[in-house]
């Protein structure tokens, strides 16, 4: 019995199955009237006999109800598969969003666990930020996840930095403009760039113009593996290095040092999660853990290992503000 346990919770099929369904928006067109499996198949781009297949193996499974002559009807169970209603998990469970795309990498979760890697990169040939970043597809799953504001105690970059000293900020993988956006709200001096790859400037161009702020902020496309633009006074890095291995983060921060230059500083608020553990850790809280060392590094640094990786790309630290739980707040300056 106890066998059978283990191999019903480690199978693959009903979760491939589930996430199938929401992809395909199968729950969304029998809402709207389309029930017979013919109809869906032809409504989603489906093989009919394929989908048939699902249709009737998810019915088992309670997510629809079967009539005798294959039409499919949403249970309640089913019922959070539809965009359109309270309480749905379609974003999540969609392998054309970001949240599946990184579902998908747990596959070869093994090679993590023998190297220390993500595993997004061992499935699909690129890092996961790279993956979702160039893909025009992911944008709007992209939007959704980095949700409308900052996070992680980020409200220390806007308030304990001197930012009266300041004139101009680069953003340096500032994914939405949430930061940036509320830094220039905060402080009317300041104008402000922000440079991310493709999907994540497309959404912050967006939402920089909706604020009002296009006339004080620019948005350019680059990646901080490659040369930078110069001529801002800091060079913000918010939650950036936790998502690379100490080599990498390395380059990061010598390519931003090169367009700091010697008169530029570098804002490093960088976030120091700690992996859960002891008699408080449980299921959902130890199984988020494993997910994000699979998908991205997110290796544990405190300041001094933050310190370290910057003196090895050729900063020293200059200034260090306030520091909370969750994240640092240290300037550095090009090393002479």
């Amino acid at each position: 019995m106890q066998g059978q346990a283990l191999i019903e919770m480690a199978g693959i099929l009903r979760p491939a199955a589930i996430r199938a369904a929401a992809t395909l928006g199968v729950a969304d067109h029998i809402a709207a009237g389309t029930t017979s499996a013919a109809e869906l198949a032809a409504a989603v781009g489906a093989d009919p006999d394929a989908l048939l297949r699902l249709l009737r193996y998810l019915a088992a499974a309670g997510l629809f109800d079967r009539a005798g002559d294959d039409t499919f009807t949403l249970t309640g169970l089913g019922e959070p598969l539809r965009r359109d209603v309270p309480g749905s998990v379609a974003a999540f469970l969609d392998s054309d969003g970001v949240i599946g795309r990184a579902e998908l990498g747990m596959v070869d979760l093994l090679d993590t666990l023998r190297t220390g890697r993500s595993s997004h990169a061992s499935v699909f040939g690129v890092d996961f930020w790279t993956d979702v970043q160039h893909d025009p597809r992911y944008a709007p799953s992209l939007e959704f996840v980095l949700g409308d504001g900052i996070a992680w105690d980020a409200d220390i970059v806007v308030d304990a930095y001197p930012w009266e000293r300041v004139r101009h900020v680069t953003d340096v993988g500032g994914g939405n403009g949430a930061l940036l956006i509320e830094l220039l709200r905060a402080h009317a001096h300041l104008r402000g760039r922000l440079v991310d790859l493709p999907n994540s400037v497309s959404i912050a161009r967006g939402r920089i113009a909706a604020a009002g702020l296009a006339d004080r902020c620019e948005a350019a496309v680059a990646s901080f593996f490659d040369e930078l633009p110069g001529g801002s006074d800091v060079y913000v890095l918010s939650a950036v290095l936790a998502d690379w291995t100490d080599e990498q983060a390395a380059a990061i921060l010598r390519r931003v040092a090169d367009a700091a230059g010697p008169q530029g500083r570098v804002l490093l608020a960088e976030v120091s999660l700690h992996p859960v553990g002891g008699a408080a850790a449980d299921l959902a809280s130890t199984g988020a853990d494993l997910h994000v060392a699979a998908t991205v590094t997110a290796p544990v640094r405190g300041a001094d290992e933050v310190k370290a990786i910057a003196a090895a790309a050729g900063l020293r630290p200059t200034w260090e503000g306030p520091a909370t739980a969750a994240r640092s707040l240290i300037e550095f300056a090009v090393r002479p």
